[in-house]
């Protein structure tokens, strides 16, 4: 280990300097956001000779190194973690301290990089940091969002999207890259030419132009020295202003290309429920990708002179269907601006690119109107059209006369191109994120794929990196873990395993329920503040934090919570461990049920909260704006992690893994991830409930589920769906939550009637729920059981996952500084 060697009193006098520049004469005059900034500023100019150098190393070395091209990474903020991973936080603390200022609240005055949303961007940001740690050369890309995804405000339960402005003040770790910026071409039309060779080279011509200009963030490894980058561009027109139109009082026009070009990157998943919205997040894939191919080409041939050994040296890994354009991308540049022949460039594109899939449904895999594209990238469709042609001749020369074949892998189809056949076909990897979604995607969604090309599958679990999620976010369970087997497990989580025999030591169980109370105590005071609801932290904290969709299942947990609250109301004397239920989650703007179940968790909440006759057993809370910095802290504080998607629909998860390291007991369904902490843990050591992924398939298959059966023979299910309707918990409006009701017994909100089998696992997660109650009674067994899963947790690091997938897809070498 080598700590960055960090000089206090620079730091000091640099921080002096930057404040004075805002009209402050003395360090301790200025506001906790002044400081913040100055820090980040100051930091930022000691850390640049190690960024550079660990570029420069690279570059000598001749290292290959993977671009890592993602359209969210949700990186949270940077200052503590950054000071972890130098090894500079004891001197920044004590110079604060000296300052009469908590390095605490200064870490708060930063916003959340609002470049992500759910668990793909935060398995981006993982990756990262798991790359740089372990030394080895990366680059995260992506785009530089101004209001990210949205900030959740819940105004009367609902949902309100509002822009997070988090670069209001700046970043003060970004750094600008103007001479690194590219064009990126849209619209326009194509024309070929034959060359003096007599080959057809063809020209794109009529496009409108946007900049692509990169910002830098240091993505610092675990006091190694190494410092990878995040690269995000950011949009801007090729012309500021235009002049002439501006004199004439046409205002809005002068400025029409600014406006176009920033569009862009104004946030994150723009509503594509209409054509406009499906037009701005293909060029958003489009920019980025571009943008980054580019340069990474460019950045290839200034230390090469031969193009055709680019997959020798650089690798792109397309995290999801969102940057697979780069597959025909790469051709472009390949056929147009370094004139190879098709096969030539075709040969190296196969060897560059690799694509990761996180979705077993269908409807999820990224596909595009062929009208929309061809007319945004009229040459990349062509591109596309090549493409598809020859890989349609392959799949019927290797299965003559099976049409069938031809309609599920072809990349045109019905009018639409489909992005991850595409990926398939124009990359030499495709990987799964857990094993169960590997071997689904194997033997079901992509499984004639798998058939004509075994090679290319594999799978690789995904991870989480424990310096973020315990060493910042829980350092009082960080302090008790390095206290009884030493601080390795930082860099290797496997060593997690020496604590093993402290399950059974009652000293160690009675200090871990020490540092789990304080950690609740931390996480009610912050609900108290945010939410003005009292909650008790000797009341089981079941807690269920992530994007709203149905498939995740929020609302089979309120549907629970409404049953327990029934049961209750009848008898409210009735003997039952106090619980906490804490959901949190943002649900796309356009997502309509997903956007209903948050209000009805809130109206849930209002009417359990301030019934006075169950005396507190049961509280109710929807945090808002669920983000990292939040997110450490619930992680912390939970005693149940709710895992309770349908089985087969999760890909991995990765909050299953993060409650995990943090002593939260799973309850959940044998889907994605949640297989192999079981496999890691023992079922003895968590809550498992519902049909297997087989038993889902085979009723989606042969279509024989009634869920009006379950509704005329379950009377405490049936009143508690009745409630959805007859004005219980929205007396103003009673028919406010039918389209929930509708979407449980009928098919008018969806296809299928209780598409995600709600009701038909509900008797077996309520039953789940109960053995959670009856174990909790028991404080021994419960902490024996927590410290079982830390002990357990090591599989789930996502440096295990870069490694394999070094070792297995990328083949990088190790940066020697």
């Amino acid at each position: 280990m080598a700590d960055f060697s960090i000089d206090k009193e620079l730091l000091r006098k640099r921080m002096s300097e930057l404040v004075k520049l805002e009209r402050v004469e003395e360090l301790c005059n200025a506001t906790e956001e002044q400081i913040y900034r100055a820090l980040g500023i100051a930091l930022k100019e000691q850390i640049i000779d190690a960024w550079n150098e660990t570029a420069k190393k690279a570059t000598e070395q001749d290292l290959k190194t993977v671009y890592y091209m993602s359209m969210e990474f949700l990186m949270g903020r940077a200052l503590g973690n950054n000071l972890i991973n130098l090894g500079a936080q004891p001197e920044v603390r004590e110079l604060l301290n000296e300052l009469g200022v908590d390095l605490n609240v200064i870490e708060d005055q930063e916003r959340d990089w609002a470049l992500g949303n759910g668990g793909l961007g935060r398995l981006a940001a993982c990756f990262l940091y798991s790359l740089a740690t372990l030394g080895y050369p990366a680059y995260g890309c992506g785009i530089r969002y101004k209001y990210g995804m949205f900030r959740q405000v819940i105004e009367n339960g609902f949902q309100k999207e509002v822009p997070d402005v988090w670069l209001k003040n700046g970043n003060p770790f970004e750094v600008r890259l103007e001479s690194r910026k590219k064009e990126v071409h849209f619209g326009g039309y194509t024309r070929g030419e034959l060359d003096d060779d007599g080959r057809v080279h063809f020209i794109h011509e009529g496009y409108y132009s946007i900049l692509a200009v990169p910002y830098d963030m240091p993505v610092i490894g675990y006091r190694n020295g190494v410092i990878n980058s995040l690269r995000i561009w950011s949009a801007e027109p090729l012309e500021e202003l235009e002049l002439k139109s501006f004199d004439q009082g046409d205002y809005a026009q002068a400025a029409s290309e600014k406006e176009t070009a920033e569009t862009i990157c104004k946030v994150l998943y723009p509503n594509d429920n209409h054509y406009k919205g499906k037009e701005l997040r293909l060029k958003q894939q489009y920019f980025f990708v571009s943008a980054t191919l580019q340069r990474a080409v460019e950045k290839y041939m200034e230390t090469h002179d031969d193009i055709h050994r680019l997959s020798e040296k650089v690798v792109f890994q397309m995290n999801d269907t969102h940057p697979t354009v780069a597959v025909a991308e790469l051709m472009r540049i390949l056929l147009d601006d370094y004139r190879l022949e098709w096969d030539e460039a075709w040969e190296i594109t196969r060897k560059s690119c690799a694509y990761t899939n996180h979705t077993i449904m269908a409807e999820a895999l990224e596909q595009w109107p062929i009208d929309l594209f061809s007319r945004l990238l009229p040459r990349v469709y062509q591109i596309v059209d090549e493409i598809n042609r020859r890989f349609v001749a392959e799949i019927r020369r290797r299965y003559p006369g099976n049409e069938e074949k031809v309609r599920k892998m072809a990349i045109l189809y019905d009018g639409r191109i489909r992005m991850a056949n595409m990926a398939i076909a124009g990359g030499f990897s495709v990987n799964g994120v857990a094993r169960l979604h590997t071997e689904i995607l194997k033997k079901k969604e992509l499984k004639d794929f798998y058939e004509m090309m075994p090679e290319k599958f594999n799978n690789k679990t995904n991870g989480i990196t424990q310096r973020r999620f315990l060493l910042h976010g829980n350092p009082l369970q960080a302090a008790w873990v390095t206290e009884r087997i030493g601080d390795g497990w930082i860099t290797d989580l496997s060593q997690m395993e020496k604590l093993i025999p402290y399950a059974d030591d009652p000293a160690a169980r009675a200090s871990f329920r020490e540092l789990k109370y304080r950690n609740k105590l931390r996480l009610a005071q912050y609900i108290l503040e945010n939410n003005g609801i009292v909650v008790d932290p000797d009341s089981i904290f079941d807690v269920q934090v992530k994007r709203l969709h149905e498939y995740k299942r929020q609302l089979l947990n309120i549907l629970h919570v409404m049953y327990l609250y029934n049961k209750l109301s009848d008898f409210p004397d009735r003997p039952i461990v106090p619980r906490t239920f804490i959901f949190g989650g943002k649900a796309s703007s356009g997502y309509r049920l997903a956007k209903l179940t948050i209000k009805l968790i809130n109206n849930v909440a209002d009417l359990i909260n301030n019934d006075s006759r169950i005396g507190g057993k049961l509280k109710v809370v929807f945090i808002e704006d669920y983000r990292v910095s939040n997110a450490e802290m619930i992680f912390a504080a939970a005693d149940v992690s709710e895992q309770i998607s349908t089985a087969s629909k999760e890909a991995s998860g990765t909050g299953n893994m993060k409650f995990m390291l943090n002593g939260a007991l799973t309850l959940g369904t044998m889907d994605g991830a949640n297989v192999e902490i079981i496999e890691e843990v023992g079922a003895e050591n968590a809550f498992i409930f519902g049909m297997s992924a087989d038993e889902v398939i085979a009723h989606e298959k042969n279509n024989d589920y009634d869920p009006m059966q379950i509704f005329r023979d379950d009377q405490g299910l049936r009143r508690v769906l009745q409630q959805l309707v007859n004005g219980f918990y929205s007396p103003e409006d009673p028919d406010l939550f039918r389209p929930l009701y509708d979407s449980l017994l009928t098919n008018r909100e969806t296809g299928r009637a209780d598409t995600y089998f709600n009701l038909l696992d509900f008797r077996s997660y309520e039953a789940a729920q109960r053995r959670v109650g009856e174990a909790y009674l028991n404080q021994e067994w419960w902490s024996r059981a927590a410290i079982l899963n830390i002990a357990h947790c090591g599989k789930f690091s996502s440096d295990r996952t870069i490694q394999e997938y070094v070792d297995d897809i990328w083949h990088l070498e190790k940066i020697k500084l």
